[in-house]
């Protein structure tokens, strides 16, 4: 979770604040401090504003990431691995490790926020209920939380990708037609046209006098128009590699270097030389492991001379190994899973026959693009 501050661990999944997030929560607080609450309880102490504003905002925060755990526990009671939660300036978003393979768990999966946001409205309101008569801070808190949970899950409703409720019109159409690629499209142009809307919506609030509230909107809009349009090449992507295997993706050229090479030698005689960024390392024919430019890093510059590449390589156990025959998209899913700059040995009964990364897939993409298939 670069850029982000981690919050640890709830339930296994590494929980983050992107920086761009602590902007909102500070604007939060003191709308909720200054404005929100002295206009409406023009009684209270100075102190009591304070507590109750950040008590909200953390709440409010709680609220988020509750919302984000309940997509990250059916996605991983689906059998869908969930790489981590950040907070940001938007929201919040669950870090898939793929995307559903059926209609129907894309459906739960994406009702699952929204539901969740509608019973946190539902117990805070009935919280409101219950503390009005005796204490009015605490009955304030609770409504305010009450009407944005509410208000989120609504929002999230909106049938365009790629908010929840584009989702689930992506599921419904997926399961009509059957058509994974053209239910994304379909989705992804009705997050555009509602993008469109926010950005006209905020250019009219601007012009009628709201100049922050119309540039919010208009910013939204901005945002939701650009991650549907990179969903939908995402679906693209995963469209053009159907019906190929790892052996159409991998690549053949690959640079291999004997276990006792020092890391000094590496760097002066393959590493400046060429743009590989990992080199398999092989011994008596046999792949042993491969040794990557952060394992390099990760000796310091004046032992290089020192230390063997078997020292500093990952161990053949530790590296994920690909068929040949296995489906395209299993592995960009694994690769997705395990990061953009990881690199996988492609291994047919024990014989090394390739290699695949980050790389090989969008030249296989782009290769295909430029023949027109």
């Amino acid at each position: 979770m670069r850029s982000s501050l981690s919050l640890g661990k709830i339930f296994g999944i590494p929980v983050g604040i992107h920086y761009s997030w602590l902007v909102i929560f500070f604007i939060v607080t003191l709308s909720l401090s200054l404005y929100y609450f002295p206009s409406r309880y023009p009684f209270w102490s100075e102190p009591t504003y304070w507590v109750i504003g950040i008590s909200t905002s953390l709440l409010f925060f709680t609220s988020v990431v509750t919302h984000e755990l309940a997509h990250s526990a059916v996605a991983i009671n689906k059998g869908i691995p969930v790489k981590s939660i950040t907070l940001f300036i938007f929201g919040g978003v669950s870090h898939i490790a793929r995307e559903a393979t059926h209609p129907s768990t894309e459906l739960v999966m994406a009702m699952a926020g929204p539901l969740s946001s509608l019973g946190l409205g539902v117990f805070f309101g009935a919280l409101w209920l219950i503390t009005h008569p005796f204490s009015e801070p605490l009955a304030a808190l609770a409504y305010w939380l009450a009407i944005i949970n509410v208000s989120l899950a609504f929002f999230n409703l909106i049938p365009g990708f790629p908010l929840d409720g584009g989702r689930v019109l992506r599921s419904i159409i997926w399961g009509i037609t059957e058509n994974y690629r053209r239910s994304t499209q379909i989705a992804s142009w009705a997050g555009q046209a509602i993008a469109y809307l926010f950005i006209l919506g905020g250019v009219i609030i601007i012009f009628s006098g709201g100049f922050v509230n119309g540039i919010w909107l208009a910013f939204i809009g901005w945002f939701l128009n650009n991650a549907a349009s990179a969903s939908y090449h995402q679906a693209v992507l995963r469209d053009v590699l159907q019906g190929f295997t790892a052996q159409d993706v991998m690549s053949r050229n690959y640079s291999i270097v004997p276990p006792e090479l020092t890391l000094g030698e590496l760097v002066r005689s393959h590493v400046l030389r060429s743009d590989g960024r990992s080199f398999l390392v092989v011994e008596n024919g046999q792949l042993a492991g491969m040794v990557t430019l952060s394992d390099i890093r990760g000796v310091s510059r004046g032992r290089w001379d020192l230390t063997s590449v078997s020292e500093a390589m990952t161990p053949i156990q530790k590296l994920t190994l690909i068929n040949p025959q296995e489906n395209a998209l299993t592995v960009l899913d694994q690769l997705e899973e395990k990061g953009y700059t990881t690199q996988m040995p492609v291994v047919e009964e024990g014989r090394l026959v390739g290699i695949i990364g980050r790389e090989d897939v969008l030249r296989f993409i782009r290769v295909h693009s430029e023949l027109g298939m």
